[in-house]
């Protein structure tokens, strides 16, 4: 797999340019620094599942499932939830692991622990992590994002009340204060609200989701909305891992969930509201996905891949498999249209990008101990100091009835997003963030107010207060513990919000709009009221431009008549030829092509299945067929092809498969798959299959196989998008093949008999 060349690519590069916001920080002109994909290179060898974390102490923190994240360096053994450590979440260091094999609690049964999650929460970190083995979740709790960790035992129940695996967990805190956990694989996702230490479940489970291998669930709240991101279609078999991010959003923490077509996540169907997939650069099945936000409001998604060209570790002792190498990604998360996607929908980067924002144009951490860059102004100014603690580091204190501001000495642009983490450790103090200061009466200033229980705005200008806004605190709001105060000032619009650890899940939220006079630059400070207002990692950098275009998809040109056919004849024409046929009752009739499912196979060795197939055109171009297949028992499946020979292909087909753990129910999908040679494992695997699930199927379904001639990296690559309106397409990922054994179009009809496939019309045009 390589990057994209010719036409194709300086379309999309183009295109992608166009998307790209503006970056330019109001004080200063140098370029924001630039990353290049994986994050962790050079640091570890793999990374799967990662789940950030920006600790007090100002540093992102990563932590990963259980792997042999140093076997380049020789080490055969694993490192258990490995963790990293990092400025500016690009350039990242080996920080430790949570458990070691000696210290590892006896009730895990020596079982691997995979999928960590981690949270700030009441004035420690807890990290949630999957014990497959006993296909439960259990946590473990420390006051530093390095430890050291105490285990508190399981989450869930011995019956979990999810219908499938009880792994792959995530926290997500409500507005109000109320934490829920979502968990669940292969095949469902359910939720359940927490107790009070989040140590347990409690209460209904409700099942927010179900769908073919889907797996890894995560939550985060965004313009009213309850956004579901989850992957799909199996994570680890190296080359054919088909994993990509999905999502669904909702009104409510439990659900209903619906895709961007409306379809509820618990619908039999696959699902669309693709976030991002493999785009044929460099990544296969980029899945596991968790969030973070830089300094400016830019949301990243973090996330696995496995390398194209490197796709496979070496045998572990005790690990009767190849895992696959699933180094660690972050890429830009853009929000069009209310939905997430990944860099405008041009996938996972295989180059150069722009950085997260991670220093800030005004503000400080206060971890030299002092304070040097900052000003006192207010009554109050002999009141701050500099502390210390093991969490966070530096930070500063005030002490003294009388109200005062610490400001930083340089100045923050208008278009402003500020934050700082802040408690209050007295009953009547109040903490607060400031942003737009010009003087103690011309400023904006966000405040904790502990003695009122609630988050106040207020506006000054001209030494007049334009009004206090209060917004209620969760009753349990834990004052002396750290909480992080988050405000955006875009034009008028002012957003606050209040969380434990900028994860996009704030217990409150505020809103308001300010007057034109208060929009302007300014300094970024603390606003103490009363004894014992404390802060740290205070700062505004410009608020980031969103991008809102997406990427343009494929779309098709010309038609090309001499590789179409409308089936309205007595037989398919003269340019078809079968591969083991004519299959038994195919035939046209009433304009199209009917034809039976076998009970047959295309798949691996056993190949007996029938193609029906035609020359394609040389070049790029799209395929299009309308296929009607009537519900029936499980394991049917029609569809196109692109076939060299049995163990050659890439298959766009509507399946009807098994649900796991059920008795009889099925489910459709419309499965994207390629079957090739697997040289890469121990020992070479001659040929080997892996499916991608796209968008909803339905009884008439559209299918498009889009076709690109890769002729710099002699391969074949091939995109998949089906819709059921003919209208509106679902687009997922792209699948390469070898370039050495030319793809004819083909038609199949197989797996288990029982129905009918009725194909309305195969449409070929040029690209």
């Amino acid at each position: 797999m390589t990057r994209r060349t010719g036409r194709t690519a300086a379309v999309l590069t183009a295109l992608l340019l166009a998307a790209l916001p503006s970056t330019g920080h109001a004080t200063t002109t140098a370029p924001r620094p630039t990353y290049t994909n994986p994050v962790t290179s050079g640091v570890v060898d793999t990374f799967p599942d990662p789940a950030v974390i920006r600790g007090k102490d100002g540093y992102w923190y990563a932590y990963g499932t259980q792997n042999p994240v140093f076997q380049s360096r020789g080490e055969t053994s694993e490192r258990t939830l490995p963790t990293l450590r990092s400025a500016d979440m690009t350039h990242w260091e080996y920080a430790g692991e949570v458990f070691t094999r000696a210290d590892q609690p006896s009730w895990h049964g020596g079982s691997r622990l995979w999928a960590p999650d981690i949270r700030y929460t009441d004035g420690h970190y807890s990290l949630s992590y999957s014990v497959p083995d006993k296909d439960t979740v259990g946590v473990a709790t420390a006051p530093t994002p390095t430890g050291p960790w105490t285990d508190r035992g399981a989450v869930l129940d011995s019956d979990s009340g999810c219908a499938t695996g009880d792994i792959d967990q995530a926290q997500f805190t409500d507005e109000g204060g109320q934490p829920y956990l979502y968990w669940g694989s292969y095949d469902t996702i359910c939720v359940a609200k927490m107790n009070a230490d989040r140590t347990r479940t409690v209460g209904t489970v409700t099942e927010v989701a179900q769908g073919r291998r889907m797996e890894g669930g995560f939550v985060v709240r965004r313009d009213g909305f309850y956004y579901l991101f989850y992957s799909d279609a199996g994570c680890c078999d190296g080359a054919y891992s088909g994993y990509q991010v999905k999502v669904g959003r909702a009104t409510s923490p439990t659900g209903p969930f619906t895709d961007d077509r409306g379809v509820d996540l618990t619908a039999a169907t696959s699902k669309g509201g693709v976030v991002v997939g493999a785009n044929g650069d460099r990544w296969i099945g980029p899945g596991h996905n968790s969030l973070q936000t830089d300094l400016s409001g830019q949301d990243w998604l973090v996330y696995h891949a496995v390398p194209a060209d490197d796709p496979d570790l070496d045998l572990v002792p005790g690990i009767d498999r190849t895992l696959s190498r699933r180094p660690m990604l972050i890429d830009r998360l853009d929000w069009i249209d209310g939905w997430p996607v990944v860099r405008a929908g041009a996938g996972p980067s295989a180059g150069a990008e722009q950085a997260p924002v991670s220093t800030w144009d005004a503000g400080g951490d206060f971890n030299d101990g002092s304070l040097s860059g900052w000003r006192a102004r207010g009554a109050g100014t002999g009141g701050w100091a500099t502390a210390s603690e093991p969490d966070a580091g530096g930070y500063v204190t005030h002490s003294g009835a009388s109200p005062a501001h610490l400001v930083s000495s340089d100045t923050a642009p208008a278009r402003v997003r500020a934050e700082a983490d802040l408690r209050v450790t007295s009953a009547d103090g109040g903490a607060g963030l400031l942003l737009a200061y010009r003087d103690a009466g011309d400023h904006v200033v966000a405040r904790l107010d502990r003695d009122r229980g609630a988050l106040v705005t207020d506006v000054r200008v001209g030494g007049v207060s334009r009004g206090e806004q209060v917004t209620a605190l969760p009753a349990d709001f834990v004052w002396d513990a750290w909480h992080n105060v988050t405000a955006e000032l875009r034009g008028r619009q002012l957003t606050v919000e209040v969380s434990a650890d900028r994860l996009r899940d704030a217990v409150t939220t505020q809103r308001r709009t300010v007057p034109a006079s208060a929009a302007h630059a300014g300094k970024v400070g603390v606003a103490a009221r009363g004894d014992g207002a404390e802060a740290d990692n205070v700062g505004a950098v410009e608020l980031y431009t969103p991008v809102t275009r997406r990427v343009a998809e494929p779309r098709p040109g010309r038609l090309l008549p001499a590789y179409s056919d409308e089936f309205d004849g007595p037989a398919p024409s003269s340019a078809w030829s079968w591969v083991r046929g004519p299959a038994a009752g195919a035939g046209t009739g009433d304009g199209s092509l009917s034809w039976p499912t076998q009970a047959a196979e295309l798949h691996l060795a056993t190949n007996t299945a029938s193609v029906l197939t035609r020359d394609a055109p040389r070049g790029d171009f799209i395929v299009e067929t309308r296929l009607r297949l009537a519900s029936g028992p499980p394991n049917q499946q029609a569809g196109l092809v692109l076939y060299g020979d049995d163990d050659h292909y890439v298959k766009l087909a509507h399946s009807v498969l098994p649900v796991s753990h059920t008795d009889g129910k099925v489910t459709h999908v419309t499965e994207f798959a390629k079957e090739g040679a697997r040289p890469t494992t121990t020992p070479p695997t001659p040929v080997a299959y892996g499916p991608m699930f796209g968008g909803p199927a339905a009884g008439t379904l559209w299918m498009r196989l889009a076709y690109h001639a890769d002729t710099s990296g002699d391969e074949h690559e091939v995109r998949a998008a089906t819709s059921t309106d003919g209208v509106h397409w679902t687009w997922t990922g792209v699948w390469t093949l070898p370039a050495g054994q030319a793809l004819r179009i083909g038609l199949v009809s197989l797996n288990t008999a029982g129905a009918t496939a009725h194909f309305d019309h195969v449409r070929t045009y040029g690209g």
